[in-house]
């Protein structure tokens, strides 16, 4: 890592919950190719306040985390396709002044979908209906998947969500699902639902898959449930690495290798399990 400059081109994260994981990724992969840019994540008391901050400052992007992939739309120049798709926002580009929005999540996603041989035919419970949730139920319906119930307490949000991709909604997940899904901060670190899992431990000994978006920290209780039920799981850190190497392809114009991704990928999760 260069010693600071006037120089260094600056990256940084929004979220109501900072992790140090984008920070480890983004930096290790700048030091790997000699990048005098660094990357810093921040929680916004003011997110309209930190948008124009990232456009008068001429910080170079911003991955936005939750709760702000919805909000933060309104404060943008342009919405590419693949935030506008899902009316949700993970990543923002500032050329010149000029703030362009997409969405990584979901290409990561569908790309875990397809590599870890998750069967569309199972039967899905998605729990959460935020912005993180519609690039999740978007991946879903666009891998094959036809069998899915979003849970969402908000009524209205979750049979809205449910409705635009053809599911079902329901206010509590009913046993049977054999792929349960969560994308709500249950289980998050730094918050008052970090010690709970939002299935219950019955449904997850009774599914085939578990899939947990929540990265921090890497072994969530519900992740741990999983892996203690011998189950396969797909973990927040899983989904972070692949929009994270999409961020970077769009921050830098650079393509890392597969051996550089990876190892930016076990810096990031030796120094987060660390902490």
């Amino acid at each position: 890592m260069p010693i600071l400059n006037k120089d260094m081109k600056l990256c940084i994260s929004l979220a109501a919950r900072p992790s140090n994981n984008g920070t480890l990724f983004h930096n290790h992969l700048y030091g790997q190719l000699g990048l005098n840019w660094i990357y810093k994540a921040f929680a916004p008391t003011d997110l309209a306040q930190a948008i124009a901050g990232v456009r008068g400052l001429g910080i170079r992007g911003a991955a936005v985390s939750m709760p702000y992939k919805e909000a933060v739309i309104p404060l943008v120049d342009h919405v590419a396709a693949s935030a506008a798709a899902i009316d949700s926002v993970n990543t923002i580009v500032n050329d010149n002044g000029v703030l362009t929005a997409h969405n990584t999540d979901y290409s990561a996603v569908l790309e875990l979908l397809k590599t870890r041989n998750i069967s569309p035919s199972l039967r899905t419970a998605v729990r959460g209906s935020g912005g993180m949730a519609k690039a999740v139920v978007a991946a879903l319906r666009d891998a094959g998947f036809d069998d899915v119930v979003v849970v969402a307490r908000n009524e209205s949000a979750g049979r809205i969500l449910a409705r635009a991709y053809g599911f079902e909604w329901a206010a509590e997940a009913e046993d049977g699902a054999e792929l349960l899904v969560n994308v709500t901060p249950i289980g998050m670190a730094g918050g008052g639902d970090a010690d709970r899992m939002p299935f219950s431990l019955e449904q997850v000994t009774a599914s085939q898959v578990v899939f947990d978006v929540v990265a921090m920290p890497v072994q969530t209780p519900l992740i741990r449930a999983a892996r203690n039920a011998g189950k396969p799981v797909v973990t927040g850190a899983d989904v972070a690495t692949l929009q994270a190497v999409e961020q970077f392809v769009l921050y830098t114009g650079l393509t890392p290798t597969e051996e550089q991704v990876r190892e930016a990928r076990e810096f990031m999760l030796a120094n987060t399990q660390a902490n």
